[in-house]
């Protein structure tokens, strides 16, 4: 198949790019950046352009079977109302001008375009799945206005998958790329409470979804991409802490958190137990469903 990609040079791109090559797809990255690409591979090609801005990149969307829109500035930042435009134009622009440079009938092509388990907004203890409602809070009304945009690939036939990601774990970046260095220097723990619940995905599985998602047309809509066993953000730090061999008791208290972060603060200190039921009621295995499998893989590999 022919992959067009944005977001492609990022931690999830760099490896989705890396599995479709290996197996035998061809990918289109398309990048605003005019520097030497860092990863070079047969039947990889950029294409230079802004995906937030209408242009001659648009042409080239509806020569390719499948989109995948990972592009969005990183959520890790001070939610400052110029920085939350740069999160809502990143996202909604650029998943318009996708939409948008889908030919009149694109019933061949099947739109991937990601979003996130913060779609459900802040929750204490309860399952959440795709059928669940959307949340209030900033990242929660931005995910579904992403979703929204995307939605209207409907209206050309397009196949539409909403990809809600957990918090990705992988090597070399990330949420763990920022939270190993405390634990080696003895400052890991829990964030606030500890309580509130963490969902996540390994890397790999999340790569492997994708590809099982392409071999299944049937399944459209919302599709959670995280571990069916999320975990208490203090479980997370013990886990951590374990593998590491390392402490994980020093806590970050929640006022400080906020008093550092602002509004974006809440996102660290609340959260959401999202199960994936789509992917595993369609029969989808999970390699690295435990947190401690998962992170041994991750650290110690």
């Amino acid at each position: 198949m022919n992959i067009f990609m944005t977001g492609g040079t990022g931690f999830v791109g760099t490896s989705l790019t890396k599995k479709f090559i290996s197996e035998g797809h061809n990918v289109t990255i398309l990048t605003p950046s005019s520097g030497d690409p860092a990863l070079k591979l047969n039947g990889l090609a950029y294409l230079d352009g802004n995906p937030t801005v209408k242009g001659k990149w648009q042409d080239a969307v509806k020569e390719h079977d499948v989109i995948i829109n990972l592009a969005g500035a990183s959520i890790f930042s001070r939610w400052t109302p110029e920085q939350k435009k740069i999160l809502r134009d990143s996202r909604i622009e650029t998943t318009r001008n996708l939409v948008d440079a889908l030919p009149a009938d694109a019933g061949r092509i099947t739109l991937f375009s990601t979003s996130a388990v913060g779609y459900y907004g802040f929750h204490q203890d309860e399952d959440l799945t795709e059928n669940s409602a959307a949340g209030n809070d900033f990242l929660a009304r931005l995910a579904y206005d992403w979703e929204q945009e995307a939605l209207r690939a409907k209206e050309k036939g397009a196949r539409i998958v909403i990809t809600r990601f957990g918090i990705v774990l992988g090597k070399n970046g990330g949420a763990l790329g920022q939270m190993i260095p405390l634990f080696k220097f003895f400052l890991g723990g829990p964030l606030g409470s500890g309580r509130q619940w963490f969902s996540w995905v390994h890397m790999q599985d999340l790569s492997e979804a994708f590809g099982f998602l392409l071999q299944h047309p049937e399944i459209n809509g919302a599709v959670n991409l995280c571990s069916p066993q999320p975990v208490r953000n203090a479980d997370l730090g013990k886990a951590i802490g374990r593998v590491l061999h390392r402490p994980s008791f020093m806590p970050a208290p929640g006022f400080m958190i906020k008093l550092i972060l602002g509004e974006f603060g809440s996102v660290l200190l609340e959260g959401q137990r999202v199960i994936p039921r789509r992917l595993l009621d369609a029969g989808f295995k999970f390699k690295y469903a435990d947190i401690e499998k998962a992170l041994q893989n991750i650290i110690l590999n």
